[in-house]
């Protein structure tokens, strides 16, 4: 049977201060007046039931979920006690499926997504399914870069594959490549942004995980034999301890050979940065600015405002954020470099309150 697996968990650090420990990215309202999470759900539901919908989440934003899917079941939320990356929460994910549907077939979703073109995006998700169940392998979607960006991963496409869409065996991935090789991969015209998003089975996805992450397959089948259990929780929260987290992206993706990637062509963006988010709010004379700002003889600034009245004079380059109780002025390309800013302030005990 096809899942929806919808990945929000993330803190979504790179938009701080608007995203915050207990007011995650994947909550916000900024890019229309629905979250990302409702988006993401309500993209997926024209092809999967409603039972069939899983959110998995960190267990403090649990309740966060529910009330913003308020239909969704709330057997429905996995939760992780702790962040482990996402080769772990979708691994936590599949042997749940697993336990509940020998043939599970899970489409893995990020929660922060921008997607504009919403039947291509159905019929691309269909042909990836049937691409996972035909060949038995690892699907991604792909998007046909537009600039050379470095906060993202990238797929080189191999050989092509019989399919109703333009489907290639995965060549080789490389994850947020600096700006020199960004470039070069857009000559080259034989790569695409790794989206995020993934199609396979449970079985499958975990007998990659034991063949490229022995350790934590180990861990997983522990958790396996516990699920539906009274202590399933316990054992979850003992087995988390025990694992040394990694990305699907690094731990199984750059290894397996089972890979396959769907060239997509509807609208897509990470709303991972203040840079991104940019490109979706109103431009005028070449600044992004929300409410309560006034920019003058400024260019090229995003300035995001709330109560405050922010005035601008004079200014280049630069990322302002009034989240009210946190102002930040940032170089503007430096917006990928904003995680290394919190884990220094998250060193000063002064601060862990803002964050």
């Amino acid at each position: 049977m096809l899942y929806a697996l919808i990945l929000a968990g993330g803190k979504g650090s790179r938009l701080y201060p608007l995203s915050r420990t207990h007011t995650p990215k994947q909550f916000l309202k900024v890019v229309n007046n629905k979250s990302f999470l409702v988006n993401t759900v309500e993209r997926v539901a024209p092809i999967i039931d409603k039972e069939n919908i899983f959110v998995v989440t960190n267990e403090m934003y649990k309740e966060k979920v529910k009330a913003e899917l308020s239909d969704l079941n709330g057997n429905n939320v996995f939760t992780e006690p702790e962040n482990k990356e996402t080769a772990t929460c979708i691994g936590l994910s599949a042997v749940k499926l697993l336990k509940k549907d020998k043939d599970a077939m899970l489409i893995v979703l990020p929660s922060d997504h921008f997607i504009e073109g919403q039947q291509s995006f159905i019929e691309t998700i269909k042909n990836g399914v049937e691409i996972a169940e035909r060949r038995r392998g690892i699907v991604t979607i792909g998007i046909k870069p537009t600039r050379p960006e470095t906060g993202y991963g990238y797929i080189q496409m191999g050989d092509k594959i019989q399919s109703n869409v333009d489907t290639y065996r995965v060549s080789r991935f490389t994850e947020k490549p600096n700006i020199e090789v960004a470039k070069d991969f857009i000559i080259t015209g034989n790569y695409l942004w790794n989206s995020g998003m993934f199609i396979f089975r449970a079985d499958v996805i975990l007998r990659e995980i034991e063949k490229y992450l022995p350790q934590l397959y180990k861990n997983l089948t522990e958790i396996y034999k516990h699920v539906g259990e009274d202590d399933e929780e316990e054992v979850i929260k003992e087995q988390y301890k025990l694992i040394e987290g990694i990305s699907i992206d690094f731990g199984v993706m750059q290894k397996t050979r089972k890979a396959y990637v769907v060239k997509c062509d509807f609208i897509w963006d990470d709303i991972g940065s203040f840079t991104a988010l940019s490109r979706f709010l109103k431009q005028e004379n070449n600044n992004v600015k929300t409410d309560n700002v006034f920019l003058e003889d400024s260019e090229n600034c995003a300035v995001f405002g709330k109560k405050n009245l922010i005035i601008g004079f004079g200014l280049k380059d630069l990322v302002i954020v009034d989240a009210g109780d946190v102002i930040l002025v940032m170089d503007k390309y430096r917006d990928q470099e904003i995680k290394h800013l919190l884990n220094t302030l998250n060193e000063e005990e002064q601060y862990r309150d803002f964050m």
